[in-house]
């Protein structure tokens, strides 16, 4: 299976397709978003790399294409989206270390 096939590309069509579905909930997904991203006590660059950083935990390929363009127009520069992808990747493997404690217990009984 191809990645295409896998992730279909994000199109107008389907973008309305999705939208027509279930009105209601797009339009309060939108204002959402747009509110969260607003500049507020933090700036929108660095919203921007959180979120590049939560779209490679969460593993969301529509998300990383999405916003590592969006964090480079806040202002970010190649090594800082970067440094948050580092720092995604360490809390993410951080986790897995963590959960050990779970196996190490459950090898006791």
């Amino acid at each position: 299976m191809s990645s295409k096939e896998l992730y279909p590309e994000v199109t107008p069509e389907n973008l309305k397709e999705k939208h027509d579905l279930a009105p209601l909930q797009m339009d309060a997904w939108r204002n959402f978003s747009k509110t969260v991203f607003k500049e507020g006590v933090l700036d929108e660059k660095t919203k921007q790399l959180i979120a590049v950083a939560v779209a490679h935990v969460t593993q969301c390929p529509y998300c990383i294409k999405s916003h590592v363009p969006q964090a480079q127009k806040a202002g970010a520069s190649k090594e800082e989206i970067m440094e948050a992808i580092w720092v995604a990747a360490e809390m993410r493997s951080g986790a897995a270390y963590a959960h050990a404690t779970i196996a190490v217990e459950a090898m006791k009984d």
